[in-house]
């Protein structure tokens, strides 16, 4: 297969080993709570810190799909690096990662771009991103057969243009079996305090799913999400595929994790989320 996208924090944010990957990635999800959600799942939040701070927060959005069957999934992560406009999606080959290459679909890539200009493939946004990576040994492990939709959004990305990707992605699922992951991690702060202010903010948004009270809020800093274009976008996609209820599954941060709650130590905010459609179940194989 060519163009494959190889690892960039492999051996960094999580093990490179794909034995140790595995067995950690199946701790994580065992150690989980399941939460009961009354609906069909649309999309996931999922955090993208290395896994030994995020890690376990994650699994809680992943044991909501363990085992479940979509055609594909579309993965929405923020630019950490490279500066563009718009959306970059990597529309040919597949990701690797230490358990093996996850296939791109490169026709809804296709599909998802022809909506608009400003959604292209940027290779430099890929290359050294971890936002995205990062979510795929949990992909790998959760769910089988599927194909990859990798975007990578412009960090605080206007709303316009989430909603235009939200938009085109939901165009896009309408005759496909589908899942969204956003990649974010929340607020970044030498103040414990703030963090969890502010991330208490971002989770009632959450849990109301109210994008234009989140997008406002975000806009005038009262909460932070380095994926807060992903979020958005995802929003508004599971919006329009009909979904109407949020949840928030698991809220911390690495000061929760580490123990340092000190002032002056640098904290940064975790939270795994679901987005649904209420009434109806989709069913694990």
């Amino acid at each position: 297969m060519e163009n494959i996208r190889d690892p960039a924090v492999s051996g960094s944010f999580y093990p490179s080993n794909p034995d140790v990957l595995g067995d950690d990635v199946r701790g994580y999800l065992r150690k989980a709570e399941k939460e009961v959600i009354e609906g069909e799942i649309i999309a996931l939040i999922s955090p993208h810190a290395g896994y030994a701070y995020s890690g376990q927060v994650a699994a809680y959005a992943y044991k909501l799909v363990e085992g479940m069957d979509f055609d594909d999934v579309v993965v929405i992560a923020p630019s950490h690096q490279w500066p563009f406009e718009g959306a970059s999606i990597y529309r040919r080959g597949g990701f690797r990662t230490p358990l093996g290459v996850v296939p791109i679909d490169g026709d809804m890539c296709d599909e998802i771009m022809a909506l608009d200009g400003r959604f292209q493939f940027i290779p430099e946004a890929h290359l050294g991103e971890h936002s995205l990576e990062v979510q795929l040994p949990f992909l790998q492990v959760s769910l089988k057969g599927y194909k990859l939709v990798p975007i990578v959004l412009m960090g605080g990305a206007n709303y316009k243009i989430c909603q235009s990707l939200g938009k085109a992605i939901s165009e896009s699922m309408r005759d496909r079996n589908c899942l969204i992951v956003a990649s974010s991690d929340l607020t970044h702060s030498y103040n414990y305090q703030q963090v969890v202010a502010q991330d208490e903010i971002l989770a009632r948004h959450i849990d109301d799913f109210d994008i234009e009270g989140l997008a406002e809020d975000l806009r005038q800093e009262r909460c932070q999400a380095c994926g807060e274009g992903p979020i958005l976008s995802a929003m508004v996609a599971a919006k329009t595929l009909g979904g109407d209820k949020g949840k928030v599954l698991k809220l911390t941060n690495s000061g929760d994790v580490t123990g340092d709650k000190r002032s002056g130590s640098y904290t940064v905010g975790y939270l795994a989320g679901a987005f649904y459609r209420a009434g109806i179940r989709k069913e694990t194989h």
